[in-house]
């Protein structure tokens, strides 16, 4: 990782495009396990934040979801959904789309089959 101001400057990269030199932080990934898995974005619900056909990875291990983190979720109907969580309680969560088109969503936490964090977008 190195600061998009730095990156500008020579001696960052070489010839080919690649990272060079010193100033560069490691950033570190998703590790590959059982229950990280991708998707592809369908709909416009997210646009123009996520568009159909973005891939997101997400990893249904860590279960620690925030009031705006940008989440993947499977309802109890089978219906599998990304959203921004911008509410949750103890017997509900609010699931928006950044398409002022789509109302927010108050879904009873007992209609939700599980809900992961996305990690990474593909665009």
């Amino acid at each position: 990782m190195l600061g998009l101001a730095r990156a500008g400057l020579d001696g960052f990269f070489d010839e080919a495009g690649l990272p060079t030199g010193e100033g560069w932080d490691q950033t570190e990934l998703p590790r590959v396990s059982p229950t990280t898995f991708s998707l592809t974005i369908s709909g416009d619900s997210m646009a123009p934040l996520y568009r159909e056909g973005d891939r997101v990875i997400v990893d249904r291990g860590d279960p620690a979801v925030r009031r705006g983190d940008r989440v993947v979720a499977r309802l109890t109907s089978g219906e599998v959904v990304a959203k921004e969580l911008t509410a949750l309680n103890a017997r509900s969560a609010t699931l928006s789309s950044i398409n002022p088109d789509y109302p927010p969503r108050v879904v009873p936490r007992r209609d939700i089959e599980w809900m992961a964090r996305i990690l990474w977008v593909s665009q």
